[in-house]
This record gives structure tokens, sequence and C-alpha cells, in this order.
């Protein structure tokens, strides 16, 4: 089928006969017409004997559309979605939220059947004010919920009563006021440049190779399970190109990026002979290092490296600080990057951070220099 579009902004006709655009004029076949009605969801007519039919009930719909008073469209909004159900507009909401990669929809399914339905399933949409707000945030609180899933609920429950007010369903914005809930994350436990070292020799080979890619290139966990020989682009460039989805089992696009995009990173000299010994002793599939253990044809999983990792841990083979986790190797490139005076913005853009903020709340504490060490260095060409 294709669609004819009609008078700008109206609609459009069409068959959905089968047959080709061309020969609609000459077929038997009724007319349709499909449209944006006046709470913008898509609607469709069918029946018209011709195209001008057709087209005239497409204007005539326009024109009422068009001729309707503002607070009359609103208020048929209010009525209608006012007295939804939140669960119901929630799901609805959700199917709009196409640009979410598979691991996001599961978050946001999972904040939604444990945390938004229980509290607010069955409340209607036109009830909702600060004070049904800020009891959420609270009894989160008393239930022990961690500040990290207390922000991460609070967000999207924002998301959608954001929504809901634009459609005019609130007068004033049921989030005006509500004190939100603060994730500040904890400080980056970091291996030292000894534990580091002696990090690299708790594990099997692919451990080594996995602690010395995340620790000398920054990769997360998933990035480093998908890393390429290929994606070597210089001698001193490594190129990351995607992850190893943790819900999929497959490769996909890296965190905050559209399919295809990538982002270069340093390649230390010691991390690109580290992944060329590994490619020559083990070979490659298609370039990738790292596979499943039990079955080659698929990719190695980001929680294989943790399992090892409990292991290293239980046995009592890795010197690490306390509550360092294995994410702590991408820490130590961040960290050593600070050290030696590499700009927090090309830091944030190699570890692939959604904006500089998440890089200063994690690692300013690491950046060298205070206010004092700063004065004194002002003050010299001051007193030049």
């Amino acid at each position: 089928m294709a669609a004819t579009t009609t008078i700008h902004g109206t609609g459009t006709v069409f068959k959905d006969c089968g047959h080709a655009p061309s020969y609609w004029p000459k077929c038997a076949h009724g007319w349709k017409i499909r449209y944006r009605n006046a709470f913008g969801k898509q609607s469709q007519e069918s029946g018209f004997p011709d195209k001008d039919k057709a087209s005239e009930r497409l204007l005539e719909i326009h024109n009422q559309k068009a001729s309707k008073p503002a607070n009359q469209a609103k208020a048929e909004r209010i009525a209608r979605y006012g007295q939804m159900r939140f669960d119901e507009y929630a799901t609805a909401w959700k199917e709009g939220q196409r640009h979410l990669a598979p691991a996001s929809v599961g978050h946001l399914d999972s904040l939604l059947q444990h945390h938004l339905y229980p509290a607010f399933g069955s409340r209607r949409m036109g009830t909702f004010d600060h004070k049904v707000v800020d009891g959420f945030i609270r009894t989160m609180e008393r239930n022990g919920a961690g500040l990290a899933t207390q922000s991460n609920a609070f967000d999207k429950l924002k998301a959608i009563l954001l929504d809901a007010h634009r459609l005019g369903l609130f007068e004033e914005s049921p989030l005006l006021g509500v004190q939100a809930p603060v994730y500040d994350p904890k400080k980056a436990v970091i291996p030292s440049p000894e534990q580091l070292r002696n990090l690299r020799l708790a594990g099997d080979d692919i451990f080594t190779l996995l602690v010395d890619v995340m620790s000398g290139c920054g990769l997360r966990n998933a990035e480093a399970a998908a890393v390429n020989v290929n994606n070597i682009v210089a001698d001193d460039v490594y190129r990351v190109t995607e992850q190893v989805n943790q819900t999929t089992k497959h490769y996909e696009r890296l965190k905050h990026r559209k399919p295809g995009e990538y982002r270069d990173v340093p390649l230390p000299a010691r991390v690109r002979d580290s992944i060329e010994w590994y490619a020559d002793k083990y070979g490659t599939v298609d370039g990738y290092l790292l596979r499943h253990p039990h079955d080659a044809g698929r990719p190695y999983q980001p929680y294989l490296l943790q399992n090892q990792w409990q292991r290293l841990k239980r046995s009592g083979a890795l010197d690490i600080p306390e509550g360092m986790v294995i994410y702590g190797c991408r820490h130590f490139f961040a960290s050593n990057c600070l050290a030696h005076r590499i700009p927090i913005t090309d830091v944030a853009e190699w570890m692939g951070h959604k904006s500089l903020e998440i890089t200063f709340k994690i690692y300013r504490h690491l950046m060298p220099g205070s206010i004092g060490q700063a004065a004194k260095m002002l003050n010299v060409e001051l007193t030049a």
C-alpha cells in the first residue's frame, strides 16, 4: 500500500487493496483516509466512493479541529486521560520510548513493576499532585530503598507526569516543589599500580587480558568482553565500537550511542602488546579475541568475568582495596589520566560518559590541585 498525501497537514488518502497506486482510479475498491484526531492519535475512516469525497472529509475534519476552541480541546483531553489509570497511561507512554536500548527497556520494566505500579497502578491520572509524589519518595525512604533506586524510580515517574502535564491534565505540575532524591555515587575504589600488577597475575589469560584493556583503555566490562584485534586503528588508538549486551547476550551498540557510532580511546603500548599476544596465542573469530567457553559461536559474556572475580576473592588470591569491584580497573584508567593532568573533558569522552557532570561526580576528587595550589600558581605571574 502507498499513501497519497492530500492538503498539507490534513492527512492522507489511500487504498489498501493491493493494486498499484497508478491503478487506484480504475479499481472498484473504496478509498480510505488517515489523520490525527484532536488527541493526537492516529485515526482512520473508510468507504469513500472516490478520492474527492475522501479529500473533502479530510478537509472537514481539519476545519473542525482548527475551529475548536483551545479550552474545549483541553477539556476533552482531561476528560479522556484524567480518568485513565496510571498503569494504563504508563503502558501507552512506554510504547513511545522507541529510542531505548533493550537493556534500558528491561530497566524501565523493572522500575514500573517493582516500584511505580505497586504505588500508583490504579490511581487516576488526574489525581496526582505534589503531595502524592512527595509521599511516594518518603515511602521509598521508609522501605529502605537505596538512593540509586529512589533516584531512578523518581526519574521515570517524573517523565510520565511531565508527559501528562504537557497534555494539560494538571493546572500546576505535580512535581513543583518536590525535593527529588539525590544519588551521589561513592568515591571510586581504585587499585594502586602495585595492586594492579598483582591483579593481572591472579587469574587466567582471559582475566589478564580484560584487566589490561579495562585499566589501560577505560573500557566497561561489557565493552572489554567484545575486544577485537581489528579495532586497533593505529599503534596508539583503539576504536570502541560495540559491547556484549547483558540482556540480549549479543553484540550491540555502545551505551549512550546510536548504532554505528564509536569512540576512539588511547591505546598504551602495554595494552596493544597484550591484545596481540592473546590473538597470537589463541586465535580470533572475526577478530574477536574472546568467545563463550562452551560455544565458540557465541560472544563471551561479561558475567563470566564477574564469576572469576568472585572466585578469586573467595580464594584470597586478590590483594585489593576493601570495597573494590572489577569495575575498579576502569576507574584506574580515569585516575591514571587525571593524575597525569589530562583534561577531564577528554577523559569523559574516552570513557563514554553521557555527560561531563557524571565524570565530575565520580572523579573530581582525583583531579590534582586545590584552591590553595591554584592561588600560588596564579600569584606567580601577578608578582612577576
